[in-house]
């Protein structure tokens, strides 16, 4: 039977692989934030979003507890979503600038967003094992998205993860490279390009590691890099 990403999707709302992360996940969504009380938690298996037809592929790290985790869809409803789909927004990938829960009529064009863990980790740590089995879930995804030209990792956890999963969905060697802000690894002719950034969190926008402008010019540059269109600097 042919795989798709519709069936990536339900094995993934499905999966319970992990059982420190399926504990965690379902108690999360049961004791649940003061300020989401009212909220029907999602508590399960956060699945990828976006344009199947996609050539930017991003990834991060795991469902945020009173984000994904509460809203079922990834980068959405927390402070790590406003940054990052606002600066998708500014660059042209996403329709509003806003992700704050499942109907909010957010759409991406030219972008897919997935995570390298589906469900939401304590401590926001995955363990080596756990990472291990959503690895099989982001391969597919990358063989179910053939328009791919660039994959962005969204912090040092999924750049790791990438290095791993492109090896095996492309049938090259592991990438070599160090995590960097910015970095850029082709993985060999007619395969996409690697990319890094910072991850989109609190910790590194409100410190001013990660800005608004440096992610937006990085994603102008990733669609520079495969539409021949010259890229620009963010304002």
């Amino acid at each position: 039977m042919a795989d798709s990403l519709a069936a990536v999707r339900d094995e993934v709302v499905a999966c319970r692989r992990c059982p420190r992360l399926v504990e965690y996940r379902g108690r999360v969504a049961r004791e649940k934030k003061r300020a989401f009380r009212t909220d029907d938690y999602w508590g399960r298996g956060v699945p990828g979003f976006g344009d199947p037809n996609a050539r930017l592929v991003a990834v991060g790290l795991a469902p945020a507890a009173h984000g994904s985790n509460r809203t079922g869809r990834v980068f959405t409803g927390d402070r790590s979503a406003a940054f990052l789909v606002d600066a998708f927004h500014a660059a042209g990938y996403a329709n509003q600038s806003t992700s704050e829960r499942r109907g909010d009529g957010l759409r991406y064009t030219d972008l897919y967003l997935t995570a390298a863990v589906r469900c939401v980790p304590p401590g926001n740590q995955p363990r080596p094992n756990e990472r291990a089995n959503c690895a099989p879930y982001l391969e597919r995804e990358l063989r179910l998205l053939p328009e791919t030209r660039a994959i962005l990792a969204l912090g040092g956890f999924a750049w790791d993860a990438l290095r791993d999963v492109v090896a095996r969905a492309y049938g090259v060697p592991v990438p070599s490279a160090a995590f960097a802000h910015g970095a850029c690894v082709p993985l060999g002719a007619g395969r996409p390009l690697l990319w890094a950034s910072y991850h989109p969190s609190p910790q590194n926008t409100q410190t001013g590691k990660l800005t608004r402008a440096m992610l937006v010019d990085l994603l102008r540059r990733i669609r520079a890099s495969y539409s021949g269109t010259p890229s620009s600097h963010a304002g």
